[in-house]
């Protein structure tokens, strides 16, 4: 329990009690024996377990942010991304949310990728900008919310052999994904969006609103591709229909240890290895800045020292 003034002038009223904590803000020019009376009767109404004005539960907040999420690019992740936390919500008050959160990732660290819970935090801190945004509660709750530092780096590069033997355990239109990411370098979802008519005499285009980049790219088609593009569009509504089918099919090829966006990885590896450089990798992955590329540059280095070892030997 606590009584503080900010810069601003304005009193600060913190409570907790059996773990449950309430955060309030007076109006500018309130009291000190306004402030009292505040904590008194928040103490009071915690303790009563009854519900405490402004402070509304985090079940009846996140509907917000799920309407929010059918106005981004990708409804149907955004949607994941708030369903995979609803565990974690149930009889918790917004003012309780950085406690939350701290379960969340105290839970999910085993399963997830630091990134994975970040998107699924991201959505709570959304949500309960939202519920602030509309004066359901005096405070943006969000804001305390803190996200773990990214650690997603992978090093899984497949040849074009074990990419054929992960292929021949999946079915077709998992096939057609797994051989167009390792031919053009796209992402899932981008690949998930298109269509024949994408399809030229000699490239392939990839449009701003299905990139991460909002930039279009044209790849040119290399021959072994064109078998793949025939498949277009896979029979996916959407990218869990695709990820479930490649799981499938890694575990039949006994490559559990591999993700479909190693073929991403894999595609920029082959390329390396036949002497394309950073820029040239850069454009056909769609990275905004070739800085984004020298994730790579290692490979560079080795296909270098080989060389020299081979010319000096």
């Amino acid at each position: 329990m606590s009584i503080w003034i900010d810069k601003q002038g304005r009193r600060h009223v913190g409570v907790m009690v059996a773990g449950r904590r309430v955060h309030r803000i007076l109006p500018t020019g309130a009291s000190a024996s306004d402030a009292k009376q505040l904590e008194s009767r928040l103490q009071l109404e915690l303790k009563a377990t009854k519900p405490i004005a402004g402070d509304p539960l985090l079940e009846t907040i996140m509907p917000l942010y799920m309407e929010h999420a059918k106005t981004t690019r990708w409804p149907d992740q955004a949607e994941l991304c708030a369903q995979r936390i609803q565990p974690w919500l149930t009889g918790y008050r917004a003012s309780q949310a950085r406690e939350v959160a701290a379960k969340i990732i105290r839970d999910m660290k085993p399963a997830y990728k630091p990134a994975t819970i970040n998107r699924s935090l991201a959505a709570l801190k959304k949500a309960l900008s939202l519920a602030w945004d509309l004066g359901m509660t005096q405070v943006n709750h969000g804001m305390e919310i803190k996200s773990l530092p990214p650690n997603n780096k992978r090093e899984v590069f497949l040849t074009e052999d074990e990419v054929r033997h992960l292929a021949s355990h999946c079915a077709e239109g998992v096939q057609a994904a797994i051989w167009i990411a390792l031919y053009t370098g796209a992402r899932r979802g981008e690949i998930l969006a298109m269509k024949p008519a994408d399809v030229g005499n000699h490239s392939l285009t990839i449009h701003a609103q299905n990139t991460k980049t909002l930039r279009t790219r044209v790849i040119p088609i290399v021959d072994p591709l064109w078998r793949w593009l025939s498949v277009l569009p896979l029979p996916y509504k959407d990218y869990e229909g695709l990820k479930s089918g490649f799981q499938r099919g890694r575990t039949k090829a006994g490559m559990e240890h591999v993700n479909f966006h190693d073929l991403r990885h894999s595609c920029a590896s082959i390329l390396i290895s036949s002497g394309a450089d950073l820029y040239t990798v850069s454009k056909i992955l769609g990275h905004a800045a070739v800085t984004t590329t020298q994730r790579y540059a290692h490979m560079q280095v080795e296909q270098q020292r080989s060389a020299l070892a081979k010319a000096f030997a």
